[in-house]
């Protein structure tokens, strides 16, 4: 896997923030992941919805709703997450570090967050965030750092077909492994680890029609707009989507 400090590059890319508002992702047109699983892990969103996405966001995820259709009729994309303020970006990450912990069998008990668990262990720390910060944003306060799903230009999905069932990625949204790479399956032999990756390259396919980028370790992430989005372009383009307020 990739260094904690390889994720970090897109950072650095500057904000030019358009003041585009959020709106709400309509109901109807898409399914989605109830309950929220973040909501039901007790994440504080107080009176915010995680079914927010900027106004032209939305706009190319309807677009990609309709390239799926064209090629999969009766499919639908399924969203599993997308605004994420960052309260509930620090507490998914703080949970994260205690599933890491607990794989390497060692408890986190004795601290309240990965601050804390810096300070007096810096080993340990850098041990765990080398995995948890490959997949999950720094949940940073600062304007020029926001966590991409922060920023209401991210979404987390996967594919439905016509009969309601949820297509077989090769492994669940948020799993930390090499298996969420998006090419994890391309040079499988099995037919069945080959279609994993037919279904990935589908998703990413009208994702990317529509204008989305997608995250280099996660086949489910895309986004439209924010740093992530400008540092995929490859060119030296600013984002236009800061910390969503």
């Amino acid at each position: 896997m990739s260094s904690a400090m390889d994720a970090f590059s897109y950072r650095t890319v500057a904000i030019e923030e358009c003041g585009e508002p959020l709106v709400d992702i309509p109901g109807e047109l898409f399914s989605f992941t109830r309950p929220h699983p973040y909501a039901a892990l007790g994440a504080p969103y107080g009176e915010a919805s995680p079914w927010l996405l900027r106004r032209r966001v939305l706009a190319a995820l309807l677009q990609a709703q309709a390239e799926l259709a064209a090629c999969r009729p009766g499919w639908r994309l399924k969203l599993f997450d997308a605004y994420r303020p960052v309260p509930v970006q620090a507490f998914m990450v703080w949970r994260e570090f205690r599933l890491q912990a607990e794989r390497a069998g060692r408890s986190l008990a004795a601290y309240q967050n990965p601050a804390e668990l810096q300070a007096r262990d810096a080993d340990l720390y850098r041990l765990l965030a080398a995995t948890v910060f490959e997949f999950w944003g720094v949940p940073s306060d600062d304007p020029r750092t926001p966590p991409p799903h922060g920023t209401g230009a991210a979404v987390d999905l996967t594919l439905e077909d016509a009969s309601g069932r949820e297509i077989d990625m090769g492994s669940p949204i948020d799993e930390t492994t090499a298996r969420s790479y998006p090419d994890h399956f391309a040079n499988a032999a099995a037919p069945f680890m080959q279609a994993f990756h037919d279904n990935r390259q589908l998703l990413d396919k009208v994702m990317t029609a529509a204008g989305f980028r997608r995250h280099r370790h996660e086949w489910w992430h895309f986004s439209l707009g924010d740093q992530m989005w400008a540092w995929a372009q490859g060119k030296a383009a600013a984002a236009v989507y800061g910390r969503a307020e």
